[in-house]
């Protein structure tokens, strides 16, 4: 695939988790949660977006989420569970997305707030119609997603250099 074509990073936070006397990262979904992850994915796999790799953080509301979603997918694409995406920050998760092969053309991240919220923010350097106004204004609830694209090999993924193209969350 050439660099010049169109990349898109689908930034997917996980759905609404319980609060049981276990540690953070050992969080299950809450049953909203479990609702809200199978609609988020129908609605990932509605965008018609053909995920090459999905990166996903390894707390366990992050797997649950994504073991949910994926289900409603027409294809699973490769997994890869990344310790690092839990507690990273919006420049952690840049340098995770720099390691992306330019073979992969689309990556979808499973990952936690404020991370995923703010680097959807800091990677859209512009917008179509009113996804960041929209996003501004709701934040990032559990089980919210937003596709950014942009151009160029992985390693040139850095701050405004992608489009924010749609930005959904369960009650939309």
């Amino acid at each position: 695939m050439s660099v010049a074509e169109p990349r898109r990073i689908v930034l997917f936070r996980h759905a609404k988790a319980d609060w049981p006397q276990v540690n953070d990262h050992e969080r299950p979904l809450a049953e909203r949660g479990r609702k809200d992850a199978a609609v988020a994915g129908r609605k990932l796999a509605d965008t018609g977006i053909p995920i090459d790799l999905a990166l996903c953080s390894t707390a366990t509301r992050t797997r649950e989420t994504w073991k949910l979603a994926v289900q409603e997918f027409p294809q699973r694409p490769k997994t890869v569970y990344e310790e690092r995406i839990y507690e990273a920050s919006p420049g952690e998760l840049i340098a995770l997305l720099n390691e992306t092969p330019d073979e992969v053309r689309n990556v979808l991240l499973v990952g936690h707030n404020p991370g995923i919220h703010g680097l959807a923010d800091i990677l859209s350097g512009a917008d179509e119609g009113d996804a960041r106004e929209r996003m501004n204004r709701r934040g990032f609830p559990a089980a919210t997603f937003a596709v950014v694209s942009f151009e160029g090999s992985w390693k040139s993924v850095e701050p405004g250099v992608g489009t924010l193209l749609d930005y959904w969350t369960p009650s939309d």
